[in-house]
């Protein structure tokens, strides 16, 4: 898969790394950067080299600044909402890609830049980085995913406030309140994340993948419909050679060789 102009791909050892690629306007989001992304799950997806993907920005500022005011300013309001469903479709595309998916956070993640790193499966934090939704501070909302992912990460008291009020939220505080699962220096940051990953990655495929897609629709169900939904997949899970491999190696206190079937 090719890089745009916009959006860098390189793959090596089973890892995608995705670069949002305008550092000269601290990589905010416009719609030949969505419809790459989008292009690029797509393949993703079904490409079976492909275990899991980063996704990070360039530079050493941000991440991504958000949605292109520029292009906001200017347009109606018909094209606002058409960008919109955009980018709300390509991030349902990142979260329901079947890869777990890392965001690894250089710096500044706000507004459709946090909602990319929200709709990822974990986030990981350079430690100089910031994070907000100063949607309100311009008149608008939220609105490509932040007012529904937010309050399922943190909590829907920790989200009103940094909704309703903008303000910038420092990496240390994002740990703490669940926004980020790690923080890491700068210079580290893609290591780390890949690390992360490689662990993750080290697990049994189907389960990972499952237990993740489990914990998406799960958030979507009551709790008694939501623990039903895990019991299913585990019965689903037992019918896998991956689980006869694993529970067999236990028993023997042998490693595992799992094959993703």
């Amino acid at each position: 898969m090719p890089d745009t102009d916009v959006v860098l791909y390189e793959e090596k050892g089973g890892i995608a790394r995705i670069t949002l690629n305008r550092p000269e306007f601290h990589n905010a989001l416009n719609r030949e950067m969505l419809q790459s992304l989008s292009s690029l799950f797509n393949s993703i997806k079904t490409n079976p080299e492909v275990k899991g993907v980063i996704i990070t920005g360039a530079g050493e500022n941000a991440f991504s600044a958000g949605a292109d005011i520029r292009f906001l300013n200017q347009a109606s309001s018909l094209e606002v909402r058409e960008l919109a469903l955009l980018a709300v479709s390509v991030y349902h595309q990142i979260e329901t890609s079947g890869k777990i998916v890392i965001a690894a956070l250089n710096g500044y993640a706000l507004g459709g830049g946090l909602e990319l790193a929200e709709a990822c499966t974990l986030r990981v934090s350079a430690r100089h980085a910031l994070f907000g939704h100063p949607e309100v501070k311009i008149g608008a909302i939220a609105g490509w995913g932040g007012v529904a992912r937010l309050p399922r990460i943190v909590g829907r008291g920790h989200a009103t406030e940094i909704l309703l009020t903008g303000r910038l939220v420092p990496a240390e505080e994002a740990l703490r309140i669940g926004l980020v699962n790690r923080v890491v220096e700068g210079e580290t940051l893609l290591t780390e994340s890949e690390g992360l990953l490689r662990e993750i990655l080290s697990q049994a495929p189907l389960s990972t993948k499952f237990t993740w897609e489990a914990i998406q629709r799960g958030l979507n169900l009551t709790l008694e419909e939501a623990t039903l939904l895990g019991a299913d997949y585990f019965g689903i899970i037992a019918s896998s050679e991956d689980f006869r491999e694993g529970t067999k190696a236990f028993l023997e206190k042998a490693k595992p060789a799992f094959k993703g079937r």
